[in-house]
């Protein structure tokens, strides 16, 4: 039987307004034929200031992440998404490139090698082919979270409505040239590493730490850093980090995500500190559900993991803005959020304005990376 949660002795000190951060993974890909280019290294060559600073190496030389700085409402972090976004298209440009935000390598990458670090030299032993599949590039949000135990809780909360958020966050639809079928192909890519999927429930933080040790003793993990679970306390922040989404199209749709996150955040510390229990819910009815959000994104039905049924996706989503309504208010983040909703359900997800581009141009893989670069940097 597991343990108990840990119950505090006095209730954590939580700000009234959650602070927020975003890390954007993009791809960078030929103008010609969309094909990956391994080019990284210089794109971040020609960045510079701030935005130099707030750039990331990633685990493909096709890819490039930025990080925005700690914000404490959407204006601000939709300033600094705009600010980046642009600055790496621009450094994209200088070396032949275009910066791209999109899910999953949409036509090929013939250069899968690892960069040249111990740790990712380390990762390509270990996990062979897995580790040179095509680039996948994700958005995580961070959310100010100051007390890890409570940030352990929160995650258990979370469980049910993740599959939502990565519903919503579809933008993967090609691979190889060609729609496979699913929403998130990123999603269905990155199931191939044993350590990503849905955060297991926890009864504390002590019982994580273990538990992540014990993964790490058995071989699945080289180290804490590679905890790839769709929610976490961040192993370098103080903060809950929701790691499922694919990488938005658009800055309003990284707002969106953000904002979403931050008032379920919220609403589960609230849950937390009223003493509600998390949903016991079996692992493998919670990945059932993650993989039905990343093969129907929000075109279809979601499980709904306080029932175990399928309802239509849209519902799942209405359900949720009830949930977080007043998490939403508090950080004045309603009318914005209600707004942006209303634009996917009539525009559709990144992975349904590609299906729709593809099915106006009879398949033209090019129109849509056209679309998507010019989507990656507007305003």
């Amino acid at each position: 039987m597991g343990r108990r949660p840990t119950v505090a002795t006095s209730a954590p000190a939580i700000p009234a307004t959650l602070t927020l951060g975003v890390e954007e993974e993009f791809l960078l890909l030929d103008p010609e034929t969309g094909e990956s280019m391994p080019v990284a290294d210089r794109v971040r060559d020609a960045l510079s200031g701030t935005a130099r600073e707030q750039s990331r190496q990633e685990f493909r030389h096709s890819m490039v992440e930025m990080v925005t700085p700690v914000s404490p409402d959407l204006a601000r972090l939709r300033e600094h998404l705009v600010a980046l976004r642009r600055a790496a298209a621009r450094a994209a440009e200088a070396v032949g490139a275009r910066l791209v935000a999109v899910g999953a390598t949409p036509v090929c990458e013939a250069h899968r090698t690892v960069p040249d670090e111990r740790r990712y030299h380390d990762m390509s032993r270990r996990f062979g082919p897995v580790a040179h599949d095509p680039a996948v590039c994700g958005c995580h949000v961070h959310v100010g979270v100051p007390d890890r135990e409570l940030a352990v809780q929160v995650c258990n909360h979370l469980r049910p409505w993740l599959p939502v958020v990565q519903a919503l966050t579809a933008n993967s639809p090609l691979h190889d040239g060609r729609d496979t079928g699913h929403a998130s192909w990123r999603s269905m890519q990155l199931e191939r590493w044993p350590s990503i999927g849905p955060t297991p429930h926890f009864d504390s933080a002590a019982d994580y730490d273990a538990t992540v040790q014990d993964l790490i003793t058995a071989g699945i993990m080289l180290d804490a850093a590679m905890v790839y679970w769709y929610a976490r306390p961040s192993a370098s922040y103080p903060t809950v980090e929701v790691r499922v989404g694919d990488v938005c199209p658009t800055v309003d749709d990284t707002v969106l995500v953000a904002g979403l996150v931050r008032a379920l955040v919220a609403t589960m510390i609230d849950e937390v500190l009223a003493g509600v229990p998390a949903p016991r819910i079996r692992d493998c009815v919670v990945a059932a559900a993650h993989w039905r959000a990343a093969h129907d994104g929000v075109d279809g039905e979601l499980v709904d993991l306080r029932t175990g049924r399928p309802r239509p996706a849209w519902d799942l989503v209405d359900d949720l803005l009830v949930v977080v309504a007043p998490a939403l208010t508090r950080h004045g983040d309603r009318d914005l959020i209600l707004r942006e909703v209303d634009r996917v359900r009539r525009d559709g997800t990144g992975a349904t304005r590609q299906r729709r581009i593809m099915a106006d141009t009879g398949g033209d893989v090019r129109a849509v990376l056209d679309h998507l670069a010019a989507q990656t940097t507007a305003d």
